[in-house]
């Protein structure tokens, strides 16, 4: 009924805002739930509609609420990080966020294709910094084990585009450094498709360099005092199986703690009718056309790799999320179904694995009282 009610009455109006331009909906829809973090008591008491019991999760040590999580590019800056709980995300990946701030590709930069239920887009990490995100965070009392009032917050981290490839390394460690005192997790975004050579770092001597350092940093952070952050490494869903292998071994070997599968595409399949348009707009494809090849990307990792996966991408309905989970990832995240479906696709989700999850002859499951 929720997102019924959202595709037939609210998402027309959204897409009709603004002159029909995606970003700067966005940018609105963002600073509505910035002005509701700022009224927790509001956020606690949406959070206990959506909350249902029975659907924890754990992954690298980390326990969820749910299953659902809010993927990486939605809130860049963690400008809303404290209100998502409240529309049921089980936790919140901010970012992607660089050591230096930087404005991104010119606009436009987003283009919907809806009747293929897809996104193009070409952001580039357009974010404020990792020292800005960082004092964001802190402000809202996010930090690690506590997430964003309970909900974890995982933190992804990305390539400054003034930074050449051989300097990559220190230019992640830089954000790696001021962002995982607030971090339950660390993403390694290197699989964006709109920042130049950044796809290079997937390749396995890059990579392994890279995760190397980074899971060596969160442990000298740590000490011997706790267990380090878990860094995860975000995945293209454009790698062929035979270097997907290789970057498993290799994420496997430098002490990564799980897979996040996948980003956007950039190929063009599945785009229809008028969508097509956009075959030549350069950036990332997300959403309904991503759907099988995402599955068959997080069902590879699962049968190559015992690190757990976060399955991304083509996420449109519950009946997606739960062939993902059914693939093997262990949660879910969504950006492009959330856009098109609104909340009530994270509460259905959420609700519906629950039920899966009850002990045999258990009368029901569901929201919180």
């Amino acid at each position: 009924m929720l997102s019924t009610g959202y595709r037939r009455l609210l998402r027309p109006a959204l897409f009709a805002a603004a002159g029909g331009d995606p970003e700067a909906v966005h940018e609105a829809t963002l600073e509505r739930l910035e002005q509701l973090g700022r009224h927790p008591h509001l956020v606690r008491a949406l959070r206990r509609l959506t909350a249902v019991d029975g659907a924890e999760v754990e992954l690298a040590g980390i326990r969820f609420p749910g299953p659902v999580g809010l993927a990486a590019g939605m809130d860049k800056g963690a400008r809303a990080v404290t209100a998502w709980q409240g529309l049921g995300f089980s936790h919140v990946e901010v970012g992607t966020v660089t050591a230096h701030p930087q404005p991104g590709n010119p606009r436009p930069r987003v283009f919907r294709a809806p009747l293929s239920g897809g996104l193009v887009n070409r952001m580039g990490f357009n974010n404020d910094g990792a020292a800005a995100v960082a004092d964001r965070l802190a402000r809202a009392g996010v930090r690690r084990g506590n997430g964003a009032a309970g909900v974890p917050v995982g933190i992804s981290l990305g390539k400054s585009k003034v930074t050449p490839l051989p300097e990559a390394v220190e230019d992640y460690l830089t954000s790696l450094r001021l962002l995982a005192p607030h971090a339950d997790y660390l993403a390694v975004n290197v699989s964006s498709p709109n920042t130049p050579g950044l796809r290079r770092l997937q390749d396995g001597g890059h990579l392994r360099e890279l995760v190397t350092a980074l899971v060596a940093e969160t442990r000298t952070l740590a000490g011997d005092a706790a267990a380090p952050v878990p860094v995860l490494v975000k995945l293209a869903p454009d790698l062929g199986d035979e270097a997907l292998d290789e970057v498993l071994e290799v994420c496997e070997d430098a002490g990564a703690a799980g897979i996040i599968a996948t980003n956007t595409t950039t190929s063009r399949d599945g785009l229809v009718g008028l969508d097509q348009r956009l075959v030549d707009e350069p950036g990332g494809l997300s959403g309904a056309p991503l759907r099988d090849r995402a599955r068959a990307v997080v069902a590879r990792v699962s049968s190559r790799s015992a690190l757990p996966v976060i399955g991304v991408g083509g996420i449109m309905t519950a009946d997606d999320a739960l062939a993902l989970l059914d693939a093997g990832a262990r949660l879910v995240q969504v950006y492009t179904g959330f856009i098109y479906a609104g909340p009530g696709l994270v509460a259905e989700i959420t609700a519906r694995h629950a039920r899966r999850q009850a002990p045999a002859g258990t009368p029901s499951l569901g929201r919180r009282a």
